[in-house]
C-alpha cells in the first residue's frame, strides 16, 4: 500500500502552501474527478515549496483533521515527467488519515477541501517524502513531485462489532480475549479441519451488506489450526483496510466476507487452496498444508 510512503518522515519546514502557482499553471491536468487524470507536461517542473490548486470543487462535506478519507491519488515525477503511481490502476481508492503521521504535502492539500474535489499539489520530493525521496516510486530526493488527489468519501468506522450474538458452530475454536480484544484462538476440543471453506457470524452485524469491489476496514486475527499463537493480528494496532472481492486478498477472504454485514464478527476456516496454496507463506510461518482460522470484525465498507 502507498500509506507508508505518505508518512511525515520529512517534517514540515514551516512554509505555507501557495495557491494557483506558475509551476502548476505549466502542466495540463484534464479529466473528471472520478477518472484517472490525463497529465501533459510543459517541460520539467521545479518548485521550492508546496504549491496547491483546486482543479474541481466538490459539493460534499468538508475534510477535517482526524478524518479517514478514501482518496484516489495520482503521483508524477516532475523531473522525468512520468507517472509514478496511481490508485486508479488498482480500481481502489486509498484510505488516508489526516493526522500528524501524514506528510504535510498531502495533508495541506486535502484539509479544508470538500468531498468530490480534485486538488493538485506540487512540492520538492524531500518535502513530500523525506530526505531520501521515494525510491520505490522512482522519485529522487531532488526531484519535484506532482500529486493529483480526488477526495472520494469520509470513512465511518465502528469501534467494534455491532449486532446480535450468534451461537458458535461445532467446528469453531474458542476465542481468547483480554480487555475486550481478541488475542488468540484456543483449538482445544475443536475438531480437525475437513478441507472445506467455512464461515460463521459470531456476531451478526446490523449494517449494510459488503459488496464485491468495496473497500472494507476490519480488525482481524489469524492463526493456523493447532497453532499456539497468531501469525498476524490487528486488534493491538490499527484496523486494516483493503479491497474485497477483487483478488487483492486470499481467496477465502473474498469468498466469505463479500455478503457479510458491517458490524459482524466473522469466524473463518480457510483450507490451503483458498489461502496461500501449496507453497504456504514462509514469512508468516504458514505451511502449504495449514488450515487458516481467522476472526474478522467488519468495521466499515465503502
Amino acid at each position: 500500500m502507498l500509506l507508508a510512503g505518505l508518512s511525515a518522515c520529512g517534517g514540515d519546514d514551516g512554509s505555507s502552501p501557495s495557491s494557483g502557482s506558475d509551476s502548476l499553471e505549466g502542466v495540463s491536468i484534464e479529466g473528471a474527478a472520478d477518472k484517472e487524470p490525463k497529465v501533459t507536461w510543459d517541460g520539467q517542473m521545479d518548485v521550492s515549496k508546496l504549491e496547491t490548486k483546486v482543479l474541481e470543487e466538490g459539493d460534499g462535506d468538508e475534510v477535517k483533521e482526524g478524518d479517514k478519507v478514501f482518496t484516489h491519488i495520482w503521483i508524477g515525477n516532475g523531473f522525468t515527467q512520468e507517472k509514478a503511481f496511481s490508485t486508479y490502476d488498482q480500481n481502489s481508492p486509498e484510505l488516508v488519515t489526516l493526522d500528524d503521521n501524514l506528510s504535510p504535502v498531502f495533508g495541506d492539500a486535502m484539509e479544508g477541501q470538500k468531498l468530490g474535489s480534485r486538488v493538485a499539489a506540487a512540492a520538492p520530493a524531500e518535502e513530500a517524502f523525506g530526505p531520501q525521496g521515494n525510491p520505490q516510486l522512482g522519485i529522487g530526493n531532488k526531484d519535484t513531485v506532482l500529486v493529483v488527489i480526488d477526495l472520494v468519501s469520509i470513512q465511518q468506522v465502528l469501534d467494534g462489532p455491532q449486532g446480535s450474538e450468534q451461537a458458535a458452530p461445532s467446528w469453531a475454536p474458542k476465542l481468547v480475549e483480554k480487555d475486550g480484544k481478541v488475542t488468540a484462538l484456543d483449538f482445544a476440543g475443536a475438531p480437525k479441519p475437513d478441507g472445506k471453506l467455512r464461515s460463521a457470524a459470531l456476531i451478526q452485524g446490523d449494517g449494510a451488506t459488503v459488496k464485491s469491489g468495496q473497500t472494507i476496514t476490519v480488525d482481524y486475527l489469524g492463526q493456523v489450526y493447532g497453532g499456539k499463537k497468531p501469525f498476524d493480528e490487528s486488534f493491538s494496532k490499527e484496523p486494516a483496510s483493503f479491497g474485497i472481492g477483487t483478488g487483492g486478498v486470499i481467496p477465502g477472504w473474498d469468498k466469505t466476507l463479500v455478503g457479510a454485514k458491517v458490524g459482524s464478527r466473522m469466524l473463518l476456516a480457510i483450507p490451503p487452496q483458498q489461502g496461500y496454496g501449496s507453497e504456504g507463506n514462509e514469512g508468516a510461518g504458514i505451511k502449504g498444508t495449514d488450515t487458516l482460522y481467522f476472526v474478522v470484525d467488519i468495521l466499515s465498507a465503502d
